[in-house]
């Protein structure tokens, strides 16, 4: 069963992890698309309420990691009276010999249920389309694709997912 820790992204296991994770997108980006681009996540960003940063165990092996942070919503006329909390996801990784058991279903599972309990009516999420499965997952969880709303350099697909509240 999957567990998770609440951690600094500056704890030395999430260091390591997120460090294997640009590792690898490093090796696998598409070189038409030039460099990959690393840039480790501003820890100030994922501490509660503004955000958390999860390791994610199965029988105390670590088999992933991903966050969660708030982004500030410019405010428009939307034509609708609530406000939009938008908090997106960050760095969903699953360690490569964990892939394919679930895992990430159940990080992003865990990511979205913890943007609620901060207050989120939505989450967003960017990726490059090199990375079919991550595309996957996400539209099978209920995401959209969506215009960008960020100027990520490794992104090419942007998406979105309405939230409903905690009951």
């Amino acid at each position: 069963m999957v567990s998770f820790a609440d951690v600094a992204v500056t704890d030395a296991t999430a260091h390591r992890m997120l460090s294997d994770y640009f590792a690898e997108r490093a090796e696998t980006f598409p070189s038409a698309q030039g460099a990959y681009r690393t840039a480790f996540p501003d820890p100030g960003q994922f501490v509660a309420p503004s955000g958390v940063f999860l390791l994610a165990y199965d029988d105390g092996v670590e088999v992933g990691c991903g966050g969660v942070r708030e982004l500030r919503v410019p405010l428009t006329d939307t034509g609708d009276d609530s406000p939009v909390v938008r908090y997106e996801i960050k760095h969903l990784w699953v360690s490569p010999s964990r892939r394919g058991s679930g895992y990430g279903r159940a990080i992003l599972a865990e990511l979205e249920l913890r943007a609620r309990g901060f207050g989120a009516t939505e989450v967003v999420l960017d990726t490059n389309e090199s990375l079919e499965a991550a595309g996957r997952l996400y539209r099978s969880h209920g995401y959209e694709s969506i215009q960008p709303y960020n100027d990520n350099p490794n992104a090419t697909d942007w998406f979105r997912k309405p939230l409903q509240p905690l009951a």
